[in-house]
C-alpha cells in the first residue's frame, strides 16, 4: 500500500492510495510528459476525494511521497524532461549541419540566447574560415564569430563523429532539383544517414530543408530508426522550415516566426522548448506534414504572383501600358491586394525550385498541380522575353545582336545579396548551404 504525505492549510495529515497501480500510472503519466507540481496536485485531489477528504487544490502546500516506489518510477524522468531542462538552463549543445546563409545565421540566434553551438560542414575551406573569425556571409559580421569563439561557444568542424556529443542537430542543407525536374534529395537522404550512424538516445533531430510533406515521416525517419533506435522513445524528430531571406534589414532569423511540427507530442515539447529558447515566436502546428506543406505553400504563393505579375508585363507592353505606374496605382488600395513586381525571371534558392517539389509529390496522389506549373512556365520564358526585347532594341539602333556589346547591371538575384556567380565560384560551393 503507498502512502502519501501531503502538507495543507489546515494541517498535515496522510492518507491511503489503494489503488496503487492507478497511483503508480499518475507517477508515469508525469515524468512522461513533465507535469508540473500543480498538475500533479489536481490529479492527487481526485484521490483525496476519493477518500471522502474535503479539501480544494489551493490548500495544498506540499506533496511528498512518502514509501519507496520500485526503481523504475524512481527514475522514471523521461528524455523529454531531461532535454527541456536542458535547454532551459542552457545547458544543452546545439549541433547545426550546414553552415550557409541557413545554418550560420541560426546558429548566431541561438549563440546569443546562450547555447553552445557547434557547426558542421562538409567543405573544409568553409570550417577553416570560420574557425578562423571570418564570415563569408554578408549579412553576419566576422566580428561575431571572433567573439562566439572567444566565449568558447562555438567551434566549426567537418567531423562528423561529433554529432553524438549534441543535444540537438538542425538539418539545414540543399533540396535542389535533378535534371528532369524532380526532387533531388541526396544531400538529405546523405546528411540523415551520417546522424543516423552517431544517433545516440535523448536527442533531438529537426529537418529545416524545405522539401515536400511527407519528407520528414517518409525519407528521414526510416533512415534515422534504421539502428533500432526509435522515435518519441529514444529520440525526437521535428520538421521546422528556415524562412531566410538575405539581404533584408527589417526581419532576422531571431525576429522571423518559426512554424514547427513534431512527429509526436514529446517531440513537438522538446522541438518548441528549443526555438522557444532562442528565437522570439514559436508557431507550433500540429505535424511535420503541416509544416513541410506550409512553407511550400508561402513559395507557391510568391512563384504564383510572379507570373501573373511578368504575364501583365508583357499584355501591358504590347499595349503600351506602363506596368509599374500600373502596380503603383493598385498598391494604392489598402485592403486586398498586394503588389508584385515584374523581373527577367526567377533568382535565388527557393522560388524558382520549391513549388515542383509540391508538382512531384502531386503526381502520387494522381493530380496534376496545373496552376503551379503554368507559372513555372511563364516565369522560365522571362529571360526570352528579355533577350528579344535587346534584339528589339539593337534593331532599332540597327544593331545586331552578333557583335554587339550588352552590359549587365545587377548578376544577384536580389539587392545587397552578395552571391557571386562563375565557372570558379560554382567549384566550391558546398553541398551544405
Amino acid at each position: 500500500m503507498t502512502c502519501i504525505s501531503i502538507a495543507v492549510n489546515s494541517g498535515h495529515f496522510r492518507f491511503n492510495v489503494f489503488c496503487k497501480n492507478l497511483f503508480y500510472n499518475i507517477i508515469k503519466f508525469q515524468y512522461r510528459i513533465g507535469l508540473s507540481t500543480a498538475d500533479i496536485k489536481n490529479l492527487i485531489i481526485g484521490f483525496i476525494f476519493f477518500q471522502n477528504q474535503k479539501i480544494c487544490a489551493h490548500d495544498i502546500i506540499n506533496i511528498n511521497i512518502i514509501s519507496n516506489l520500485p526503481p523504475i518510477l524512481i527514475n522514471r524522468r523521461s528524455f523529454v524532461q531531461k532535454q527541456i531542462e536542458k535547454i532551459k538552463d542552457r545547458s544543452a549543445i546545439v549541433g547545426i549541419v550546414g553552415m550557409g546563409y541557413v545554418g550560420l545565421p541560426l546558429t548566431r540566434s541561438f549563440f546569443e540566447a546562450g547555447f553552445r553551438c557547434v557547426g558542421f560542414d562538409i567543405d573544409d575551406r568553409k570550417v577553416k574560415q570560420l574557425n578562423a573569425g571570418k564570415s563569408y556571409i554578408k549579412h553576419i559580421p566576422s566580428k561575431f564569430l571572433q567573439t562566439a569563439l572567444h566565449d568558447k561557444r562555438f567551434r566549426a568542424t567537418s567531423r562528423f563523429a561529433d554529432l553524438s556529443k549534441m543535444d540537438a542537430i538542425i538539418i539545414c542543407v540543399p533540396t535542389p532539383l535533378t535534371k528532369m525536374r524532380e526532387p533531388d534529395m541526396s544531400y538529405v537522404t546523405s546528411t540523415c544517414e551520417v546522424v543516423a550512424k552517431y544517433l545516440r538516445k535523448g536527442q533531438l533531430v529537426v529537418l529545416e530543408s524545405t522539401t515536400y510533406p511527407g519528407t520528414t515521416r517518409e525519407l528521414v525517419l526510416p533512415i534515422l530508426a534504421a539502428n533500432g533506435l526509435k522515435v518519441e522513445r529514444d529520440f525526437y524528430l521535428a520538421f521546422s522550415p528556415e524562412r531566410e531571406d538575405p539581404g533584408r534589414k527589417t526581419h532576422t532569423t531571431t525576429t522571423i516566426p518559426k512554424v514547427v511540427g513534431g512527429y509526436g507530442r514529446k517531440s513537438m515539447a522538446v522541438a518548441k522548448a528549443l526555438y522557444g529558447a532562442a528565437l522570439e515566436t514559436v508557431v507550433p502546428v500540429s505535424s511535420c506534414e503541416v509544416a513541410e506543406a506550409a512553407k511550400i505553400l508561402e513559395n507557391v504563393y510568391r512563384s504564383v504572383n510572379i507570373a501573373l505579375i511578368n504575364e501583365m508585363k508583357v499584355l501591358l507592353d504590347k499595349m503600351g501600358i506602363n506596368v509599374w505606374e500600373v502596380v503603383a496605382a493598385a498598391a494604392t488600395k489598402p485592403f486586398g491586394y498586394q503588389p508584385f513586381y515584374p523581373g527577367p525571371g526567377l533568382g535565388g534558392h527557393c522560388i524558382p525550385i520549391d513549388p515542383f517539389y509540391l508538382t512531384w509529390k502531386a503526381r502520387e496522389y494522381g493530380m496534376n498541380t496545373r496552376f503551379i506549373e503554368l507559372a513555372g512556365e511563364i516565369n522560365t520564358q522571362m529571360p526570352e522575353y528579355v533577350i528579344t526585347k535587346v534584339a528589339e532594341a539593337l534593331n532599332s539602333a540597327r544593331k545586331p545582336i552578333n557583335g554587339s556589346k550588352v552590359l549587365l547591371l545587377g548578376l544577384a538575384y536580389k539587392r545587397s545579396e552578395e552571391r557571386r556567380v562563375g565557372k570558379e565560384c560554382r567549384s566550391r560551393w558546398s553541398p551544405y548551404h
